[in-house]
């Protein structure tokens, strides 16, 4: 019998996030480089409510949504980290099954082999409350039929309680929310090809890695460098991402950042942690760093607006490239201050293995990793500043 318990205070208005994907406790596997590491929280859905919590901060934590199924063998210290967000978490208990278990292996340049060590019991879109299913924004990691499932089992659950008067009426309910999708890793098989057009021209944020998006074409990898892996971008663009075709593909390229393009536009943004042959790197473990950043990204889709994006604006309002930059995104200028936040938020992930630790300041601010995510987005946008004024097309660039 599954018994189900909310953590966080309920929000007052529309929740900004949710995510489809699964809790999982983790075993990690260093290969011969380092220790083994056992029962880590973990799992896309951890990872990606974290980053969203990140963006959203302590004021709007609770607008953060997410599901938790633990089994006889949930550890209580977990719990405990998962309290300390603030979430609006709903906790699922059933002890009569196990915690979905998974074990993670690493090889050469983080590439990463995934299996599940006790069965995994995945969200469906009839499980969600009516405050879920009118979420902002949608996070999803799956295969591109089910990522074509939830949309459409979204959207028409969404129309039905709106004809039945049941919806949220503290404010406006957007017609349609966005949804962010991460292709899972098995599936990116040429096989899959036209599939992935397909729910591509549903979501509206597209989001494999730069191996996953090279093994979907039958390449070892992809690299913007390379003319013909220029030309397959271009080649999803025509295809359609979104209704409107308005979409971002979003390529995350680990520790060379990342690259996202829309029809018209082009950011490339460096990672927060770059590489520096000179230091000691402070990436100790890259599991979840994607998940967090499109956790991230989603929250940050509807969070421009709040205390992190006028820290964007006042630090980088004063180059004119960026200026100009964000009149040529017109009316989806919040893309790359998502984006900013997302690169951001990754930045704390890879910091420790498992998710990093939130505290509180001596002057009551909230800290993460003993520093502010805002405080963070300030430092990057720094750097970011002095590289559009050195290099501007290293950033931006139109879609010829």
């Amino acid at each position: 019998m599954t018994e189900a318990i909310a953590y966080g205070e309920a929000s007052d208005g529309l929740l900004d996030f949710f995510t489809f994907a699964m809790f999982i406790l983790d075993d990690i596997d260093f290969g011969d480089s380092r220790p083994s590491v056992k029962n880590a929280l973990g799992g896309a859905a951890s990872f990606a409510a974290v980053g969203a919590r990140l963006v959203a901060g302590r004021t709007h934590a609770r607008s953060v949504s997410w599901i938790v199924d633990v089994g006889s063998d949930f550890p209580p210290e977990v719990l405990d980290v998962i309290k300390s967000w603030n979430t609006n978490c709903v906790i699922r208990e059933d002890k009569t099954r196990l915690t979905t278990r998974a074990w993670n292996g690493y090889g050469l340049n983080e590439k990463r082999d995934f299996k599940y060590l006790t069965p995994k019991l995945r969200l469906e879109p009839y499980m969600l409350s009516e405050a879920q299913v009118f979420a902002r924004t949608f996070h999803m990691v799956c295969s591109a039929t089910r990522c074509i499932f939830i949309v459409q089992e979204i959207l028409k659950i969404r129309g039905e309680l709106k004809r039945e008067g049941k919806y949220p009426k503290s404010e406006p309910v957007p017609e349609r929310p966005f949804f962010i999708w991460e292709p899972v890793p098995d599936l990116c098989t040429p096989e899959e090809q036209e599939n992935f057009f397909a729910a591509s021209r549903l979501v509206d944020v597209v989001s494999p890695n730069e191996l996953e998006l090279g093994m979907m074409f039958g390449r070892p990898g992809w690299n913007e460098g390379n003319q013909d892996d220029r030309d397959l971008v271009q080649r999803i663009l025509r295809s359609g991402i979104g209704p409107e075709g308005e979409g971002v593909l979003a390529i995350r390229a680990g520790k060379d950042g990342s690259y996202s393009y829309t029809r018209t536009q082009r950011i490339w943004l460096p990672a927060y942690h770059e590489p520096d042959p000179s230091k000691a790197s402070p990436v100790t473990d890259p599991t979840g760093a994607g998940n967090s950043f499109l956790g991230a990204l989603a929250q940050g889709m509807v969070n421009a607006n709040r205390e992190p994006g006028k820290v964007i604006e006042s630090t980088l309002g004063a180059s004119e490239n960026w200026r100009k930059s964000m009149d040529s995104w017109g009316k989806y200028k919040y893309i790359p201050m998502a984006l900013i936040f997302a690169t951001v938020a990754a930045g704390f992930v890879v910091e420790q293995i498992g998710v990093p630790q939130v505290s509180v300041s001596k002057d009551g601010k909230e800290l993460w990793n003993g520093t502010g995510f805002t405080e963070r987005v300030r430092l990057y946008t720094q750097r970011l500043y002095k590289t559009l004024e050195e290099s501007p097309q290293r950033i931006n660039g139109s879609i010829d």
